[in-house]
Formats: structure tokens, C-alpha cells, sequence
């Protein structure tokens, strides 16, 4: 296929979501939209590499999801990153409830081996499924090594609406507190703390505080934050330091806020990142989906019922929500970069003036980005390493 067509097939795909999205008030969230249009054009008419004919391909991705998790770091200070333990253990215990589930209920339905492949790809991302499927090759398990990939496909598919859902509850309940003036806009102590903040790159004269000086600060600390999880062996996923260096650079006065709007480029390093996302789906078939089919429904059930059982009992003691705790569990169905676009693109439907707008992302968009990085990010490939060892 051609570059420029396959080029224009990619963000004709995004576009409807899109529109879609915005069409149904974010009932049906973008991103839901465009990996069925993927999944379909996969099983029909699209080549398998049409994301890597665009320029999406795998070195690009990295690129941007260094990029883009430094830009988020400037979007939060560091008070309100060691704020958010409350989701990183509601979404870590979510998991938990995921995995007591399907490992009592589940065994009593499938055999062992079936349960042990389909709980890491249902509690983290691909690389959890991608491990799994190496592994059950690897003990020879040929009958369900299709299983963790198609768990996979599916369950980020279920998740997107179900989580849009949650949070749309969620920034309606915050929006009537706030209202009433019974809740803090905390937008306010972000603008007062930016002189101090942006101190240092208000020194350079405005002629050269150009696109470029912003992308290499912000290349320079997703540098420094990928150098350490090298040296430290990712004891630290690489991901997680490049938010936190993104936040320590902002409050330092290295980086602006919202630094890659102001290059220009932020959305476009987005839709290069979730193009690649979405050319993952290029790995199934119908036939795979049809083989497992009963085993991913039932097993993914038992997951997420487990999932909202652990979120809705700890919500209380975690000063949460039931709606945003189970959100920030949900996380571990898909992670970034879809848990930041979908609580985004509920907060523009939800608010109805900028201060309303800036107040939801101010409060919902750290949990789920935190939640985000503790399951998928970290704890879906511990889970993955250790049912390794139990197939």
C-alpha cells in the first residue's frame, strides 16, 4: 500500500472515532470505535503493516511514549504524583480481586493450564500476552497458545465502553460537588505555583524558545529517565521514571507546562502511539477468536466481576468513589495510552466551561494514569513472570 494512503487510512480510522465519540456525548468512547475499524480491516481488506507504512512503526512508538509521559509530567506537580498511592493500591488490589476469582471460580470451569494463560493478558497489556504465548509454546501447550493473544484483542475492546462509562459517572458527580462550591479548584494553586516554576525558561528571550529547544528538554529527560531504568536494571519500568522525571523537570523550572502543545506536535505524537496500539490487533483472526471464544468470555466475566467486587468494597476506606475506583482498576485492561485519552475525552463531554474542564482533569486524570502504570506498566509482567513458572 501506498505511504500517503495507508497514511490517510490510519487518520480516516482515528477521525471517525472521533467524531463518533463526540457525536454520541462519549457514551461510545474514540478509541472503541477505531479498534473495532482496525479489527475489521485486519480480517479483511487492510495489510497487516499498514501502521508501519504510515511511519507508526515500533521505533516511533518508543519515541513517543517517552515523549509523551514527560509532557504529562508537566501537567502535575510532584504533591499531587505522591498524592495518588490511593489509586496505585486500588488498582494493584483489583487485580488481586481479578486473580482470586478466576483462580477459584475459573478452575472449577476450565482446566488449570487454560486459567493460568488467559490471567496475565487479563490483568496487564500485550507484553503479558506476548509472554504467555512464548511460554505456552515453549511447554508445548500448542491448543491454547492462541488463547492469551485473543484475550488480549478482546478484553481492551470490553474495556474502553465499560470504563468510559465509570468515569462519565465520575465527572458528573464532580461537577455537581463542584458547583455547589464543595469542591476545591485546584487549577488555581497550579497557576500561582508556574511563575516559579517556569522561572528559568522565562530567563531566554521568546525568539528562542522555539518548537525544537522544547522537543530537546523534553528528549533530554526521557533520556536521563531511560538511562536509569537501563542502570537499574528497569527495577523501575522506564515508563513510570519518565513521568516522574517530567514531573521533577516542571517543578525545577526546566520544562513549561504543558510542553508539548506548545511545540505543536502533542497530538501528533498521540495518534502515532495509538496507531501502533491499534496495529496489535493485526495478530488475530476470526478463527483464532472463534477456538477460545467461550474460554475468554467466561474467564473475562469472572475478571472484571472480581475487578469491581475488590474496587467497590476498598473504595470507602480509600477515600474513592466506587465509580473511580473501579476506573483505576479498569486500568489494567488497556493502560496507556488509552486510559489518558478516554478520561480526557470525558472531561471536555462532561464539563461545560474550561474551569469545569480543568477541575475533572486536575482530579481524574493522575489516578488513571497512575493506575495505569502500576498494573500494566509493573505489575502485569511480574504476574506474567510468575504463571510462567506455574503452566
Amino acid at each position: 500500500m501506498n505511504a500517503i494512503l495507508a497514511f490517510g487510512t490510519v487518520m480516516l480510522f482515528l477521525l471517525i472515532g472521533e467524531w463518533i465519540s463526540h457525536l454520541t456525548k462519549a457514551y461510545v468512547p474514540s478509541i472503541f470505535v477505531t479498534a473495532i475499524l482496525f479489527l475489521i480491516g485486519y480480517w479483511t481488506f487492510l495489510p497487516k503493516n499498514i501502521v508501519a507504512q504510515a511511519s507508526f512503526g515500533p521505533e516511533f512508538a518508543n519515541v513517543c511514549i517517552s515523549l509523551l509521559l514527560v509532557h504529562l509530567g508537566t501537567l502535575m506537580n510532584l504533591k499531587e504524583l505522591l498524592q495518588q498511592w490511593r489509586a496505585v493500591c486500588i488498582a494493584l488490589l483489583g487485580v488481586v480481586g481479578t486473580i482470586l476469582l478466576t483462580l477459584t471460580i475459573g478452575t472449577f470451569i476450565f482446566d488449570w493450564k487454560t486459567v493460568i494463560a488467559a490471567i496475565p493478558p487479563l490483568t496487564g497489556g500485550l507484553v503479558a500476552a506476548l509472554l504467555m504465548t512464548s511460554g505456552l509454546k515453549a511447554a508445548g501447550s500448542t491448543t491454547l497458545v492462541t488463547l492469551p493473544i485473543a484475550m488480549f484483542v478482546f478484553h481492551s475492546v470490553i474495556g474502553y465502553p465499560l470504563t468510559a462509562i465509570m468515569l462519565k459517572k465520575e465527572g458528573r458527580r464532580l461537577v455537581t460537588k463542584f458547583r455547589k462550591g464543595e469542591l476545591d479548584d485546584i487549577n488555581n494553586e497550579q497557576k500561582q505555583n508556574a511563575i516559579t516554576q517556569n522561572s528559568l525558561i522565562a530567563k531566554f528571550p521568546s525568539g528562542l524558545q522555539t518548537a525544537s529547544f522544547i522537543l530537546l528538554r523534553i528528549g533530554i529527560v526521557a533520556l536521563l529517565a531511560n538511562g536509569l531504568a537501563l542502570l537499574t536494571k528497569n527495577t523501575i519500568n522506564a515508563n513510570v521514571l519518565c513521568l516522574i522525571f517530567g514531573v521533577i523537570a516542571h517543578q525545577l523550572g526546566l520544562l513549561e507546562d504543558n510542553a508539548l502543545n506548545k511545540a505543536g506536535v502533542f497530538q501528533w505524537l498521540m495518534y502515532g502511539l495509538l496507531a501502533y496500539i491499534f496495529s496489535q490487533l493485526n495478530i488475530t483472526t476470526p478463527q483464532i477468536i472463534g477456538q477460545v471464544v467461550v474460554q475468554i468470555i467466561v474467564l473475562m466475566f469472572l475478571g472484571i466481576l472480581g475487578m469491581f467486587t475488590a474496587s467497590w468494597i476498598l473504595a470507602k476506606p480509600f477515600k474513592m468513589s466506587g465509580e473511580m475506583a473501579f476506573a483505576c482498576s479498569l486500568t489494567a485492561l488497556f493502560g496507556f495510552p488509552a486510559d489518558y485519552i478516554l478520561t480526557t475525552e470525558i472531561c471536555q463531554n462532561v464539563a461545560q466551561s474550561q474551569a469545569e474542564e480543568n477541575m475533572l482533569v486536575n482530579n481524574m486524570v493522575p489516578k488513571m494514569l497512575v493506575g495505569g502504570f502500576a498494573t500494566v506498566s509493573v505489575a502485569s509482567v511480574i504476574i506474567a513472570s510468575v504463571f510462567l513458572k506455574l503452566l
